[in-house]
Order: structure tokens, then sequence, then C-alpha cells
């Protein structure tokens, strides 16, 4: 099977390293889009000290919401394994991705340390028509919204009332709120920036402080992406910054507007890119002659890559550490269906011995 090219034409892995690293070399303004496990991700932060370049989630936009949280706001947050011991009652603020629905629905079915009852009281904050994770036992989320407002003017609401003020829309079944919040031992707000605004995040945070005057609140941040959540936490243990880090002047500089990847790409400031993907990705459209280098799952070359290497996904292919929701730290994973294909941190570090190490940085 081949799993190497250049440009359409099938060539060895070690030509295809070589080429990627003569490109990397002569770009002035290179940016690396990451969705990878932990030692990919060390690896990708290693090249890209080498050559210059910034890097950034492929989906920069979600993780960097929840990087902005932590260090321009800070939080309140509880581990998930005490979520489930301690809390008895869950709130679910917004949408919160796919791959922690069966993490709802096993808190749904289980019964709290710290209960007065048999089950736990759960709620939903968000608009008319929002629908939380399947729930066990044909149970259903209490809706806590303000019609169609915004999740950030809900959440606004739901404080204001919570502290006796006034709003001009009162929160649907705040009475029932507020009574399970009287009662309970531990409240614990489920959040997520992959459809949350950086501003709603900030809000759930004041009034999670705001319930700690009296008794004990915390929320539990339940990452839009957990191979994005692990490389932000790579990257804040190898630069002291998480992702949206660029090394163009030769040491680490964070800045979360400047190294959006994306936008970089777009505003036509960048003139190479490397897509680095555990799963399969799309072609997707260049920006001008930028030369696109992809590191993918893939048995065939992307569209308009001008180096395209298959590399295997982890946890699948090879064994691999990254970073679990369910424990809310790093976790070792067992290949399920081992392959020859290589780890994105193989390859990588193939394309790196190719680099001169007395290359000039981009400007």
């Amino acid at each position: 099977m081949a799993v190497a090219w250049i440009g359409n034409r099938e060539t060895l892995v070690e030509r295809a390293a070589a080429h990627a690293a003569a490109l990397l070399g002569s770009s002035r303004c290179p940016v690396f889009s990451l969705d990878t496990d932990i030692h990919g991700t060390r690896a990708a932060i290693a090249l890209a000290e080498r050559v210059g370049a910034a890097y950034d989630h492929a989906d920069g936009a979600a993780v960097s919401r929840e990087t902005a949280l932590f260090t321009d706001k800070g939080a309140m947050t509880v581990a998930p394994g005490e979520t489930r011991r301690r809390a008895d009652v869950v709130v679910i603020v917004g949408e919160l991705p796919q791959i922690h629905h069966e993490f709802v629905g096993e808190l749904s079915a289980t019964v709290p340390d710290l209960s007065a009852k048999n089950q736990r009281e759960i709620f939903l904050v968000g608009s008319n028509g929002a629908s939380a994770p399947p729930l066990s036992n044909g149970r259903t989320a209490t809706l806590l919204s303000c019609g169609e407002a915004s999740l950030g003017a809900t959440l606004a609401a739901l404080r204001a009332q919570s502290r006796g003020r006034q709003t001009s829309q009162r929160v649907s079944n705040f009475d029932d709120f507020a009574k399970a919040l009287e009662a309970a031992h531990f409240p614990v707000f489920l959040f997520s920036g992959d459809a949350t605004e950086g501003l709603a995040l900030e809000m759930l945070q004041g009034l999670i402080a705001d319930l700690n005057r009296k008794s004990r609140a915390s929320g539990l941040h339940l990452p839009a992406s957990e191979n994005g959540w692990g490389s932000a936490l790579a990257s804040t243990w190898m630069t002291g910054f998480p992702l949206r880090t660029g090394f163009a002047r030769g040491f680490p500089e964070f800045d979360p507007w400047r190294y959006d990847v994306a936008r970089m790409i777009a505003a036509g400031e960048a003139d190479l890119h490397l897509r680095i993907s555990s799963s399969i990705v799309q072609p997707q459209k260049k920006k001008n002659r930028m030369a696109l280098i992809v590191l993918a799952k893939t048995q065939e070359p992307i569209a308009g890559a001008a180096v395209t290497i298959a590399i295997g996904e982890a946890g699948v292919d090879h064994e691999a550490v990254v970073y679990s929701s369910r424990t809310g730290s790093l976790r070792s994973i067992d290949a399920r269906a081992a392959s020859e294909l290589p780890s994105a941190a193989t390859v990588i570090r193939l394309v790196a011995s190719h680099v001169s190490s007395e290359a000039a940085l981009p400007c």
C-alpha cells in the first residue's frame, strides 16, 4: 500500500520527508494545524521551533475559547471522577460535543454519594428547542431558557435572578432550579467551548462564583476536542504557552489573534501549511501559492498537496498517549487494530531529521 506521495506521484516515505523538509526550510512563514496525540504534538512543536513556524489546532476557534477562559478569566472546575461521585445537581450549559454524551448518560443513570434522593437533578441551559444528550430511563432535562435569547444572555438572566435581581425576561423553570440549588450539596455545571462563546463561558464562571458565596458549586470542563486540549497542555509544558504560539523570532510567543492559523491562511500571510491529522482530511482550497504538506490517514494523495504522507490513527493503528475527558488527565491507549502505518510523531521526526539545524529562521 502506498503511504507517501510528492504531488500525485507515489514515492518512498524517506524522499517525501526530505522534500517536505526542503519546503519547510525555504518557507518564510510556515504554519502548522494539529489534530494529533501527545507524542505527535511534541514532535510538531519541536519542528515548529526549528523552522520558525506558528501552530494551532485544526479547530482552533473552539480550543482558543476554552484556553482564553483559563488564561484571561480563570475558572472553578472539578474532576470528572468527583462529578460522578458527588454532584447531586447537574446543569448542562449549551450543546456538548457528541464525545461527551455517553458520560452525561452515565451521570443520569447513577446516584451520587451526597444525594438525598435516588437520582440527580438535571437541568439544561439553552434556547427554546435546545436538546440535552440522551438520558437514562427516558428522563428529560429541565430546560432553563429565555426564549430565543443567546446562551450568554440566558446565563446572565439566570445569574441575575439567582441574586434576586429583576430581569427583562424571566428564565423558564427558574423556581425548580432555585429549589434544587437550595437542597443541593454539590451542583456541577457541564460546559464546553464547542458551541459556547467566550462571554458566555465567563458569565457561567460568574454564576458559579456567586453560588460559592453561600454554598458550594463548581464546573466541569468537557473540551471541544480531546486532541486539541491535550495539545494545549503539551504546548504549555513545552513552551510556557498554549496553542496559537509561534517561533517567528526564534523564541515562543503566544498571541491568540496573530497566530490564529486559519486567519493567517485566509489573510495570505502563510506561505506553507503543514496539516497533521489523525483522521482522514478533506481537500481544502489553498490560498494563492501557499504550499501544502499533509500528514493524514489516507490511501491517496490529498488534492493540491505538494507532499502527502499517510500516518496511522492514535489508538487504532498504533498505541498512543492522549488526553481523556473521562479522567481529566492523560492516559495511554493500546492499538485496537495495529497496522504498519507510521505514527505522526515518527513521520514528523523523520522530516525534522532532514531540516538543517543551521537554517535561517523566517523573519
